[in-house]
C-alpha cells in the first residue's frame, strides 16, 4: 500500500479560532506540529506534500511540495482532498492518505489500518474512527482515498458539497477504529489552551 500512495497534510485551513496563521508552525517545545506530522507521515507514503493556501515559500523548510486548493474560495478539507487526488494522478500513485495539519499524535500506522479496513469492507474510502459512548465516530479528514474518484470529487465540489463525511459516505466508506488510551491520536489544536496541552503530552512521550 505505502508504495501506492501520496500523503497530504491538509494545511488549507484559516486557523481562525487560533488567531489565524499557521497552526503546523507552533511549537511542542522543540518541534514544530507540522514537522512531528511530518515525521509520523513521510513513512507511511511513497511521496509526501502539504495541501497549503497562500505563499508557499513559507514551508519551504519542509522539503515538501506545496498544492494549493484548486477551486477558489476556501472550501474546506474535501477541496484539499481533491488539490492530492490532482498531484496523486500527475504522479502515477492511485491513493491519497490524509491527515489534519494539527494533530501531532496521528497513529503510525494510519495508512496500513486504513487499507485494512477498504479490504475487509470491500469499499472504495476508508476513515479513521474512534469510540465515543459505544458508537464510532469518523474523523473524515484521515482518509484513504482512490484518485479514481477525482472528478466525481471536482463535480461534487461543484455543486456545493463541501462535507467530506457526506462526501465519502456517499461512496462507502469504511471504518477503521482506533483505540484512545493511552492518548486520543486524532486530538487537535482548536483553541490556545490545547497548545499547552499538546506540549505537555508530548514531552511525556518523549520521555518514555
Amino acid at each position: 500500500m505505502r508504495e501506492e500512495t501520496l500523503g497530504v497534510i491538509l494545511a488549507g485551513g484559516l486557523a481562525r479560532r487560533m488567531g489565524g496563521g499557521d497552526k503546523g508552525r507552533l511549537d511542542l517545545g522543540g518541534r514544530t506540529l507540522i514537522a512531528e506530522i511530518v515525521a509520523r507521515m513521510d513513512p507511511q507514503c511513497a511521496a509526501l506534500i502539504l495541501n497549503a493556501n497562500g505563499a508557499p515559500e513559507r514551508f519551504e523548510d519542509l522539503g515538501l511540495k506545496v498544492a494549493p486548493d484548486g477551486i477558489p474560495g476556501f472550501l474546506g478539507p474535501l477541496a484539499g482532498i481533491l488539490a492530492g487526488m490532482d498531484q496523486a494522478a500527475e504522479l502515477g500513485l492511485p491513493l491519497i492518505l490524509t491527515a489534519a495539519s494539527d494533530t501531532p499524535f496521528l497513529p503510525r500506522d494510519l495508512g496500513a489500518r486504513l487499507a485494512e479496513a477498504a479490504a475487509r469492507e470491500g469499499l472504495p474510502v476508508a476513515l479513521a474512527a474512534t469510540r465515543v459512548e459505544g458508537r464510532l465516530a469518523p474523523h473524515p479528514t484521515f482518509g484513504l482515498w482512490p484518485v479514481a474518484l477525482r472528478e466525481d470529487l471536482r463535480a461534487a465540489l461543484g455543486a456545493g458539497v463541501t462535507r467530506v463525511r457526506s462526501w465519502a459516505e456517499g461512496h462507502g466508506a469504511a471504518l477503521a477504529e482506533f483505540p484512545t488510551e493511552p492518548l486520543d491520536p486524532f486530538f487537535n489544536l482548536n483553541h490556545p489552551a490545547d497548545l499547552a496541552q499538546a506540549r505537555r503530552l508530548w514531552q511525556k512521550l518523549r520521555s518514555e
